[in-house]
């Protein structure tokens, strides 16, 4: 299975901060037998988020796209809105399971703002831009992710 990383960052898109959770996300993939198609960093802003979850979702047809950061409470963040547009369904227990997991590790956990959803075939998951935080939300849904996909790609439901 294929998965794409964006990382959303306005400082990490001029090359003035290393990206740091893309990367770690990437391992934690990798380490799981996905193969990482894409990786970009882009500026907080919504119309280049947007252009970069289409791309992968409808020319590349990458299956789990994942962008980290610009889910905070600043109003740079805007990433939850630029997937909310594109998406043609929404998944908000992928979402809500990360904010349960995290509030348990720190009251803090309660602020992401990150969205789920469904665009084509593909899966696409937002997650916190720091490292720590990105790496235990992917941890918290990896497990379900795989059989998300297959089911996401199936033809007809069985009952």
């Amino acid at each position: 299975m294929t998965a794409a990383i964006i990382t959303v960052s306005d400082k990490g898109s001029r090359g003035e901060r290393a990206d740091t959770s893309g990367p770690k996300l990437a391992e934690m993939l990798t380490g799981n037998g996905w193969v990482i198609a894409y990786t970009a960093i882009v500026p907080d802003e919504r119309e280049d988020i947007k252009a970069e979850l289409i791309k992968c979702s409808d020319e590349l047809k990458i299956d789990f796209i994942v962008t980290t950061g610009g889910t905070g409470f600043t109003k740079r963040d805007t990433t939850p809105e630029a997937t909310m547009e594109i998406i043609e369904r929404a998944a908000p227990g992928i979402a809500e399971h990360m904010r349960a997991e995290s509030a348990k590790v720190t009251p803090s956990g309660i602020l992401s703002r990150g969205v789920s959803g469904l665009r084509g075939d593909s899966l696409i998951v937002n997650v916190p831009g720091s490292v720590k935080a990105a790496s235990e939300c992917l941890g918290f849904i990896l497990p379900a992710i795989e059989h998300a996909i297959v089911m996401l790609q199936s033809e007809a439901t069985e009952h």
